[in-house]
C-alpha cells in the first residue's frame, strides 16, 4: 500500500507539473503572440487580425485640423483595413502581439541563414579596430577626442592638456557606456563643452523617439549637476559661460518650435522662452558661430527661411531677425569680423551665393556679394576662422572645399585625385587657428584626417582610419552614368574587387545598388567597411545618385525630384538598373536593391513599377504608406513634410502621391524576396507604415518568394545605438541579400 501510495503522490506531482508547465507556456503565448493553440503563423506569414471594420480615412478639410490652406471640399474618403495597426502609444496589446508574431515569422524563415549571419558578423568585427581613438584637436587649452575600448558599445570622450601624452595624461569628459548602462538603447546626441572647459552638457534618449534630457557634469569631480531640463529636441548650447545654456523643445507633433535659456542651478519650470515657432510647416534648430560671439537660431521649412542671432557679448541683448522669412527664400549665416556671412538663394542663385552685411543692419538691402554666383556650384556651408573662410558645397556632383584668405581676398580649391570621394569638416573650434581639419574617403580609402595649414597651404595626413585585414589595392571604384528616360545623366558610382566576375571576366556579377534620393540630401561615395563583405563575395556595390538627392545640384531635387516631379526619382532608379544590366555589369538575377527611409518609399516604388529587374530588396523603416500619413496631420511630423511631397488635402497631390504611395500601389504580380525593418518608436516612420506593407505584399502577389518583417521593439528610427548590436543588425541584411543572390561563400582569393 505505501509502495502504491508514493507512487500515486509520484504521478500527481508529475501531472501537476506538466500541467504547470503546460499553463506556462499557454500564458506566454497569449502573453506574447495572443493566441493559445492556432499557430502564430503559417507558411505565407502572419493572419492579421480581423477585428474592427476598415477605418475612414479622410483626404480633404476636415473640421478642427489643419489640412493645409486649400484641402478638398468635399473631402475624398478611403477605406483602410489595417488601420488598427496604428497605435500612437505603442503598448496596444493586439499591435505588439502582432509585431512579436511577425518577428518570430522572421526567425523561422531567417533560420536557414544564422550561420552566415554569424560568419558576416565575425567579418564586421575583424575589420574593426575594437580599441581605437580620434586624432585630438585643440580647443581652449586642451586637446578633446573620442575613443572606442574592445567590447564596450559606445564611445568615450576624453581630452588632454598635452597631445603627446598618453593615457596618464588623459581626463575622461564622458563615459556614454556609463550613461548608457543597463539600458537596451542609449543615444546621446549633443556633448559640448562650456566656455570655461569646467563643465560639459550632453543630451541623451533612452528609447529612440528623439525625445531627449539634457544633462550637465562638472568634469573634474564627475558629479552631475542637479539641473535635469526634459521634453527636448536634443540641441544645446552653452550661452555666454559655464552658467547658463540655450536649447529647444517640442509640440506635441515633434516639431521643435521653442527656444529657452535655461540658468543653471533654477528648476526647468523658471526657464525663459526666448522664441516661439507657430507655424507648423516650420522647425527650429540652434547653434553658434564659428567665432562663438552668436547663438544661432534658425527656424526652417523646406522652402523658406528666418534665422534670429543672439549677440553674447551684448549684456541684456534678445534675438534679432536677420531677414524675415520670405516665400522660396533659403539663407544660413555665419559670423567675421563686422560683417555676418549669409550663403543665400536669393536674387535667383538657387544654388546660392555668398554674400555679407554689417551686424549692426543686416537687413537684406545691406546684402553684398562676396563671390560671383556660379550656376554649376553649390555652395553649402561655411566655417569661419580669424584669418580665413572655408567655403565648402559641390561641383559636378562630388564635394568641393574652397577656402577665401580674408586679408588678400585670394581664393584657392583644395584637389584630390580620386574619380568618386568625399570630404567633410571635422572638428575646428580654434578660430585664431591657420589650421583647417578635414576628412576624406572614397569607396576604396578609409576614412582619413587631414589638417590643411591655409597660411603656408601644406596638407598633413593626421591619420587613416585603421581597416584590419584590407588590402585597398585588390578593389577598384569608378563612375558611370545611366540615361534616364528623359535624357537625363545620371551618375552611378561603384566598387568592386578587381577578381570579381565583371573586372576580371566582363560577365555579370552579384551586385547590391543603393538609393535614397529625398529631401536634397547627397549620398556620396565614402568609405563602409561593412562593405567589404559584399565586396569579398565577388559583389559589386553601387550608388544611384538620382534625381531628388541633390548631388548634381539644387535643381537636382527642387526642380527634377519633389512635389510632382517625384516619379523621376522613381524612373532614375530603374533607369540605373537597366544601365548596369544592359552594360553587363550585373543581371536581374543577381541585382539586390536597398533602401532606407525615404529610401524604403524608393524601394516601394521601384518594385511596383518594374520588380523584374531585382532579385532581392532590403527596405529599412520604409516610408511607403505615403497618402495616408501625408493627409493626417495628427501624425507627427506630417505638415511639415508638406513641403518635400506635396499636400494630398489638396487635390493635385491627392491624385499624384495617390499614384506613386507603395501601400496604394500593390498589384497582383510577382515580387522579389523583400526584408523590411521597423523600429516600434520610431516617431519618423512610424512602424505601422512597414507592417501594412508587408501585409498588402503578402495579400497581393503571385510568387512564392519570402516577404519578411523585423521590427526592433526597442529601439527607433536609426536602429540600434550600440555599435556592436548594430552591427549584427546589419550582419541580418548582408546575409539576407548574399543567401538570395547565392552568393554566401568568400571568393577563393579573399
Amino acid at each position: 500500500a505505501s509502495r502504491f501510495t508514493m507512487q500515486l503522490r509520484l504521478e500527481v506531482v508529475v501531472g501537476a507539473g506538466a500541467a504547470t508547465a503546460v499553463g506556462c507556456w499557454m500564458a506566454h503565448r497569449w502573453w506574447k503572440y495572443r493566441v493559445l493553440f492556432e499557430p502564430v503563423y503559417t507558411s505565407k506569414g502572419v493572419k492579421p487580425y480581423k477585428l474592427d471594420p476598415p477605418a475612414n480615412v479622410v483626404a480633404g478639410a476636415v473640421e478642427g485640423q489643419n489640412r493645409g490652406p486649400n484641402p478638398m471640399n468635399p473631402p475624398v474618403v478611403m477605406q483602410d483595413e489595417l488601420y488598427w495597426l496604428r497605435d500612437d502609444d505603442r503598448n496596444d496589446p493586439r499591435v505588439i502581439s502582432h509585431l512579436n508574431r511577425e518577428n518570430a515569422y522572421f526567425e523561422s524563415k531567417f533560420a536557414p541563414f544564422k550561420a552566415l549571419q554569424k560568419t558576416i558578423y565575425n567579418e564586421f568585427v575583424s575589420h574593426m579596430k575594437e580599441t581605437d581613438e580620434e586624432v585630438p584637436y585643440p580647443h581652449g587649452g586642451y586637446y578633446y577626442y573620442t575613443r572606442t575600448v574592445k567590447g564596450l558599445p559606445y564611445q568615450i570622450h576624453c581630452r588632454k592638456k598635452d597631445a603627446s601624452l598618453g593615457r596618464e595624461g588623459e581626463e575622461v569628459v564622458l563615459d556614454i557606456n556609463v550613461v548608457g548602462k543597463g539600458k537596451s538603447y542609449c543615444d546621446v546626441q549633443d556633448v559640448v563643452v562650456s566656455p570655461d572647459h569646467s563643465r560639459v552638457v550632453f543630451t541623451v534618449d533612452y528609447s529612440g523617439y528623439e525625445t531627449y534630457e539634457i544633462v550637465v557634469k562638472d568634469i573634474a569631480s564627475g558629479k552631475y549637476l542637479p539641473d535635469k531640463v526634459g521634453g527636448s529636441a536634443g540641441e544645446v548650447v552653452w550661452g555666454k559661460d559655464q552658467t547658463e545654456l540655450y536649447y529647444t523643445t517640442m509640440d506635441a507633433q515633434h516639431r521643435p518650435d521653442k527656444v529657452w535659456r535655461h540658468h543653471l542651478g533654477d528648476p526647468q519650470e523658471r526657464d525663459q522662452c526666448l522664441f516661439t515657432e507657430d507655424d507648423e510647416l516650420f522647425w527650429i534648430d540652434i547653434d553658434k558661430t564659428c567665432s562663438g560671439r552668436f547663438v544661432i537660431v534658425n527656424t526652417s521649412s523646406s522652402t523658406r527661411t528666418e534665422v534670429h542671432i543672439l549677440d553674447l557679448e551684448s549684456p541684456g541683448a534678445m534675438l534679432k531677425v536677420v531677414q524675415p522669412r520670405q516665400d522660396d527664400h533659403r539663407y544660413q549665416v555665419e559670423h567675421w569680423g563686422n560683417d555676418l556671412f549669409i550663403v543665400t538663394n536669393a536674387d535667383g542663385c538657387m544654388n546660392s551665393k555668398l554674400v555679407k552685411t554689417p551686424i549692426a543692419n543686416p537687413a537684406r538691402w545691406n546684402w553684398r556679394d562676396v563671390m560671383p554666383y556660379e550656376k554649376h556650384t553649390k555652395i553649402d556651408y561655411l566655417v569661419c576662422f580669424k584669418d580665413f573662410i572655408v567655403i565648402n558645397g559641390r561641383s559636378n556632383g562630388l564635394k568641393m572645399c574652397r577656402i577665401r584668405n580674408m586679408r588678400s581676398g585670394e581664393v584657392e580649391e583644395l584637389q584630390f585625385t580620386e574619380d568618386c570621394f568625399d570630404i567633410y569638416s571635422k572638428k575646428n573650434k580654434e578660430f585664431n587657428s591657420s589650421k583647417f581639419r578635414y576628412g576624406y574617403s572614397s569607396l576604396v580609402t578609409p576614412h582619413s584626417t587631414f589638417d590643411y595649414d591655409m597660411a603656408s597651404k601644406t596638407t598633413e595626413l593626421r591619420k587613416e582610419l585603421e581597416v584590419p585585414n584590407y588590402d585597398r589595392t585588390l578593389y577598384k571604384s569608378e563612375r558611370t552614368f545611366a540615361m534616364a528616360g528623359d535624357g537625363t545623366k545620371v551618375p552611378i558610382s561603384l566598387v568592386y574587387r578587381k577578381d570579381c566576375a565583371w573586372a576580371a571576366r566582363k560577365q555579370a556579377a552579384p551586385m547590391m545598388l543603393y538609393g535614397y534620393g529625398s529631401y536634397g540630401i547627397c549620398v556620396d561615395p565614402s568609405f563602409d567597411a561593412k562593405c567589404i563583405s559584399y565586396l569579398d563575395r565577388g559583389m559589386i556595390f553601387a550608388i544611384a545618385n538620382i534625381r531628388g538627392g541633390g548631388e548634381m545640384g539644387r535643381q537636382w531635387y527642387e526642380d527634377e525630384g519633389k512635389y510632382l516631379t517625384k516619379m523621376n526619382t522613381f524612373r532614375d532608379f530603374c533607369d540605373c538598373a537597366k544601365h548596369l544590366i544592359s552594360q553587363g555589369y550585373t543581371s536581374s538575377d543577381q541585382l539586390a536593391i536597398s533602401g532606407r527611409s525615404a529610401g524604403g518609399l524608393l524601394m516601394g516604388a521601384v518594385l511596383n513599377l518594374r520588380p523584374d529587374l531585382f532579385k532581392v530588396a532590403v527596405a529599412g523603416v520604409p516610408f511607403v504608406d505615403v497618402l495616408t500619413t501625408m493627409c493626417d496631420p495628427t501624425i507627427p511630423l506630417t505638415v511639415g513634410e508638406w513641403e518635400e511631397w506635396g499636400n494630398p488635402n489638396e487635390e493635385k497631390y491627392f491624385q499624384y502621391i495617390r499614384s506613386y504611395s507603395p501601400v496604394d500601389n500593390v498589384r497582383p504580380k510577382a515580387y522579389p524576396h523583400v526584408l523590411v525593418t521597423a523600429g516600434l518608436n520610431d516617431p519618423r516612420v512610424p512602424y505601422w507604415e512597414p507592417a501594412k506593407w508587408v501585409l498588402k505584399l503578402r495579400e497581393k502577389k503571385t510568387d512564392d518568394n519570402m516577404v519578411l518583417l523585423k521590427t526592433d521593439m526597442s529601439s527607433g528610427h536609426f536602429a540600434a545605438s550600440d555599435r556592436y548590436r548594430l552591427m549584427q543588425e546589419r550582419s541580418i541584411e548582408y546575409a539576407f541579400v548574399a543567401a538570395m543572390l547565392k552568393c554566401p561563400n568568400l571568393l577563393p582569393s579573399a
